[in-house]
């Protein structure tokens, strides 16, 4: 059974979402002390945290960013309605998808399974698990990247998002396409998640001008890999 830490300090909202996503067929903690969250967070027994971004003494964004620290596990973050500056920055600080409050359970359920089902495993071997494009090297299988021979540490949406322009390398991928394989939902008009993901990747992978000229971007429209 997957199992899923919810960090909120609503308590009624909490234990509704919990029950219900309980029901869904997951094992749920639910933790309404950010702090102790924080703790249950970092040591890595959860598939995946859903996080909200207000609560008293340390918030959501501060608790993930201390995630960031010791986990790669994937992030969901709660915000409030219009609330674009948290969402952006969370999206920088690493994690893979955000909704905004108020909200159905059921969509939350919804970007659970679809987070955690491209983060599953495909049973493939090593050697037929791997796509080699210049210095760029992925595993698929593992979720390990490697740029120039050293690893790369990437987040959940960010690996998703550089298999799909890798799969289609030399080939420009419209940001809707994008939204969809690697993140697992339509893309809305003035969302800007891929643009942070992509600035992050680039910054992951040289820190300079190479990436830039390795994934290029198409006006209005989306992201090329470059063939070397």
């Amino acid at each position: 059974m997957q199992t899923v830490l919810l960090i909120d300090d609503d308590v009624e909202l909490s234990n509704m979402l919990g029950d219900f996503i309980s029901a869904e067929g997951f094992e749920v903690v639910v933790e309404n002390n950010p702090e102790i969250g924080l703790i249950r967070a970092t040591a890595n027994q959860f598939d995946i945290i859903v996080l909200d971004v207000m609560m008293p003494k340390i918030n959501g964004l501060e608790v993930l960013r201390k995630v960031r620290e010791e986990s790669k596990v994937p992030v969901i973050m709660l915000t409030a309605k219009g609330d674009d500056d948290s969402r952006i920055l969370g999206l920088e600080l690493g994690a893979d998808d955000y909704v905004a409050k108020p909200c159905t359970p059921r969509l939350i359920v919804a970007r659970i399974r679809a987070i955690l089902r491209r983060t599953g495993s495909t049973g493939k071997t090593d050697a037929e698990d791997r796509i080699e494009v210049g210095k760029l090297t992925l595993f698929p299988e593992k979720r390990q990247v490697k740029w120039d021979g050293k690893e790369v540490d990437l987040t959940s949406s960010e690996f998703n998002l550089l298999a799909v322009l890798a799969k289609k390398a030399g080939s420009v991928v419209k940001k809707e396409e994008l939204s969809m394989q690697a993140l697992g939902r339509p893309l809305t008009k003035y969302d800007r998640s891929i643009d942070v993901h992509m600035s992050s990747i680039r910054q992951k992978l040289t820190d300079g001008d190479e990436a830039d000229n390795f994934i290029h971007t198409i006006y209005r429209l989306g992201y090329q890999m470059i063939k070397a």
